[in-house]
């Protein structure tokens, strides 16, 4: 294939060997979907917030390209398949000492899954995002090639256009990525805020200075109540073995936040710390009324069962129909990620409280790590973001234009000069989508790659729902 291989005898080559025949196989059935008709990944789990209705075409198995094929502890870099959860990267990479520079909330998001569409976590405002630690992928592009990129090669203009492309480029197969030391747990302390610009100042502090009254800052992100009760959590490395919280059970990580000032986790389940609950949002399944959960078994505390039981409930709009039933009035789903500078972020708090009224909200500093140019998502390497996220519902009023309160948020979004996630449901028009997501570029590389329109293009994946 295209790598440069391990030699030797220890060479770990059974997995390269299975990963060969994975992707001569996908691309023999890739060579056998007809022209025109319609691709998907057939793979057991989502992350993505855009429910088709259904899928008339065909489907790639790409479950041969979920595993880790290898950990180069010296050399501080994990090569995985593209559908390898991070779950499961993390499992063979805390042995070594090791985690990615950015882990995603959620589980069963995978590698290919967060540089094709985006990840971000609480290292981010000193590792950026996911596709920063990137060093080569292999892609399976639209045109049925499998080409190698790297950000000095031939396909130099793909890798960096790749992140925020949705599959409709092509699909991650394989990826060299670069991992960082950890240590046993991780020191946590929430810090309140009774106002905005307070929060936001100590977030910047933390973040541009790498300390906070006097400890060292690994890991920061946040938590917002109501617009008097802001909650910065600055989480330390530490080896320290004393008595560990465990947020896997009966207690609930995000109410923690509230009662304590400092907190201890293992670092592996502060990577997870989220995912029990899908942060807060398992709260609208009962999950976590005590009653239900003292029989909900135990593993299946997690974001992907949760994740599941929506997908279920939009595709056969049973909630809907209740609330029809009890004469409520409709409800507007407003599940989004935003990323606001950070000299606006309090703007748009206002703006969010006033005129959407979701809460908790959660919030998460990310700077770029290198200055180099992301065609698809472009960030200004100098500028601190704030991503703020938020995934709930709201009163659809009568007569109201279907999305009103998403519009409201793009609109916001950007007027404030930030960018919006496409992993959920987008109301652009095509001329601004176009503009905000770099059109123009984006087209080369759909020509250079998709000659022949395989796969769908960005407007029509992201906000068509195609």
């Amino acid at each position: 294939m295209l790598r440069d291989r391990p030699v030797g005898d220890e060479a770990p080559t059974t997995g390269y060997a299975a990963y060969d025949r994975a992707v001569a196989a996908l691309r023999a059935r890739y060579a056998e979907v007809p022209p025109g008709v319609p691709v998907r990944l057939d793979k057991p789990t989502s992350n993505l917030f855009r429910f088709r209705s259904g899928h008339s075409g065909d489907s790639l198995d790409v479950r041969g390209f979920g595993s880790v094929l290898e950990i180069d502890a010296a050399g501080r870099t994990a090569e995985v398949g593209g559908m390898t959860t991070y779950e499961d990267l993390v499992d063979a990479t805390l042995p070594h000492g090791l985690m990615p520079s950015v882990v995603p909330q959620l589980k069963t998001i995978t590698v290919g899954g967060a540089i094709a569409g985006l990840g971000i976590e609480s290292t981010s405002f000193r590792n950026g995002l996911p596709h920063e630690a990137v060093q080569e992928m292999e892609i399976l592009t639209g045109d049925g090639r499998v080409v190698c990129a790297r950000p000095d090669n031939e396909h130099s203009a793909l890798f960096h256009g790749f992140p925020n492309s949705y599959g409709t480029l092509g699909y991650v197969l394989r990826v060299r990525l670069a991992l960082e030391p950890v240590r046993p747990a991780v020191l946590l302390r929430h810090l309140h805020f009774p106002d905005t610009p307070g929060y936001v100042s100590a977030m910047r502090t933390a973040c541009e200075d790498g300390h906070y009254d006097g400890l060292p800052v690994d890991f920061v992100d946040g938590t917002v109540f109501s617009r008097g009760e802001h909650y910065l959590t600055l989480g330390s490395f530490t080896d320290a073995a004393g008595e560990l919280s465990d947020y896997t059970g009966a207690r609930v990580f995000y109410r923690s936040l509230r009662r304590r000032a400092t907190d201890t986790l293992s670092v592996h389940d502060y990577l997870w710390r989220w995912d029990t609950d899908w942060f807060w949002c398992s709260r609208a399944l009962g999950a976590q009324n005590p009653l239900i959960r003292a029989v909900w078994p135990r593993r299946y505390l997690r974001s992907d069962v949760y994740r599941s039981i929506v997908a279920f409930d939009r595709r056969h709009g049973l909630s809907d129909r209740v609330r029809a039933a009890r004469g409520a009035p409709p409800r507007e789903p407003v599940i989004q990620d935003v990323e606001v500078p950070v000299d606006r972020v309090a703007e748009f708090l206002d703006f969010f409280h006033r005129e959407i009224g979701i809460s908790p909200i959660w919030v998460c500093p990310l700077r770029q790590r290198h200055p180099v140019r992301w065609t698809l998502y472009p960030l200004d390497p100098e500028t601190l973001y704030v991503n703020v996220g938020f995934w709930s519902t709201v009163p659809a009023p009568d007569g109201a234009e279907h999305g009103t309160a998403n519009r409201k948020i793009e609109r916001a979004v950007v007027e404030l000069g930030g960018h919006k996630s496409l992993y959920s449901t987008s109301f652009f028009d095509e001329p601004e989508f176009w503009e905000l997501y770099n059109g123009y570029d984006y087209g080369k590389l759909k020509r250079a790659y998709d000659p022949e329109g395989r796969l769908p293009d960005l407007y029509e994946k992201c906000v068509q729902e195609r």
